[in-house]
């Protein structure tokens, strides 16, 4: 079996965050969305490595949620960029399918980790 390196998964994202802020600045000469998207895009992955030292189980369900929170406003930031002609269908959809994959991992970490609380 096979095992998932979950920390590359979200450095992986806020790489491709990066470089989206990159392509608006650069390309679409879009500099406000481009600025909370990099806030938010780049927050998921730093919140979710916070709670690999979290200092109890509530402080690590509470960094989870913050990253998840911070995935939500990513895929709002998306949805926006995509709605405005920012960014094309294929890049929303592979970046969109991308933070719901971490929203997914997310949830389900949160999740278990309620649960083994009780």
């Amino acid at each position: 079996m096979e095992t998932i390196d979950y920390n590359k998964k979200f450095l992986d994202f806020a790489i491709r965050i990066v470089n989206l802020k990159k392509y608006l600045n650069e390309k679409k000469h879009e500099y406000t969305i481009a600025d909370q998207i990099m806030r938010s895009g780049t927050s998921i992955g730093a919140n979710h490595r916070e709670a690999v030292y979290a200092e109890s189980r509530d402080d690590l369900v509470h960094k989870l949620s913050i990253a998840q929170k911070e995935c939500n406003e990513t895929m709002y930031w998306l949805e926006l960029l995509r709605a405005t002609d920012y960014i094309s269908c294929e890049q929303y959809d592979s970046l969109y399918n991308n933070a719901k994959e971490l929203m997914r991992i997310l949830s389900a970490s949160i999740v278990k980790m309620k649960k083994n609380n009780t």
